[in-house]
């Protein structure tokens, strides 16, 4: 365990995930100002990558202050941005019709991207509270009439503070379903989103661990990416819940508590 521990903590880079790793809705999981104090101390290079779409990286960056945790805002990398930059590389000047919170329509709009509910080249799906029958009606006649679906990630569920939440792909399945168009999913496991973070943290994949809470998403996104992978039991995957995969973590973790000397 101690051996698996220091090769986690030699690493240069981590990428961490934050909904299930860094905290519940809005409660600071237990270790992580510990974990992040460490991140500083050490020199580390991290990136919070995460697949919600809601918040900016500002918005994240002051959820954290309003828990405790001082943490600069150029730390931070959502999907919502990840999906702003394809769209705008795929099709500059492009619109689109977004179901979504501000965090996703402020990273299109940063990127050029116009809101079009009559003939948009593409209907965006994200997190939102504000989820309805009609908004799915109106997405699902857009992709018949020839729109793109999109999707900011391809979360099914996501952890809140009273449970589990549903998430993007929950909420672009029955858009898909009426529509018989797949989605296109920007997020982790994707690629796209993984390179992004690594040139972003400026680090060979070799050099960088992945951190979260989610084999379907975060695991399998850092074994694919090459980087080392560490499951944390403090989200939506318990113990019983790995051997459902044909692949595992290097290193799996109660919490991200466990990485700093001294705290496992």
């Amino acid at each position: 365990m101690e051996n698996h521990l220091e090769l986690l903590r030699s690493r240069k880079g981590f990428l961490c995930d934050m909904d299930g790793v860094i905290y519940h809705g809005n409660k600071l999981l237990p270790g992580v100002k510990e974990f992040v104090d460490w991140l500083y101390k050490e020199n580390k290079r991290f990136l919070f990558l995460t697949n919600s779409s809601e918040r900016s990286p500002k918005e994240l960056q002051q959820k954290l202050a309003r828990m405790g945790l001082e943490v600069d805002e150029s730390h931070f990398y959502t999907s919502a941005l990840a999906t702003a930059s394809f769209l705008s590389r795929q099709a500059p000047g492009c619109s689109a019709y977004v179901i979504g919170a501000p965090g996703l329509v402020g990273a299109l709009y940063s990127a050029g991207i116009t809101m079009n509910d009559v003939n948009p080249d593409y209907v965006v799906v994200g997190e939102t509270g504000s989820y309805n029958f009609e908004t799915i009606q109106k997405a699902v006649t857009l992709v018949l009439a020839g729109a793109k679906l999109i999707g900011t990630n391809s979360d099914l569920t996501g952890p809140v503070e009273g449970g589990i939440a549903p998430a993007c792909r929950a909420l672009a399945a029955p858009i898909e379903l009426a529509t018989g168009k797949t989605a296109y999913f920007v997020g982790k496991p994707n690629p796209l989103m993984m390179r992004t973070g690594l040139k972003l943290l400026g680090c060979h994949s070799a050099e960088a661990a992945m951190i979260g809470d989610r084999m379907d998403t975060d695991i399998i996104a850092g074994i694919e990416t090459g980087l080392d992978t560490a499951l944390v039991l403090s989200g939506v995957t318990s113990q019983k819940d790995i051997d459902r995969y044909p692949y595992r973590p290097a290193h799996i973790l109660k919490g991200v508590g466990e990485i700093p000397p001294g705290e496992e």
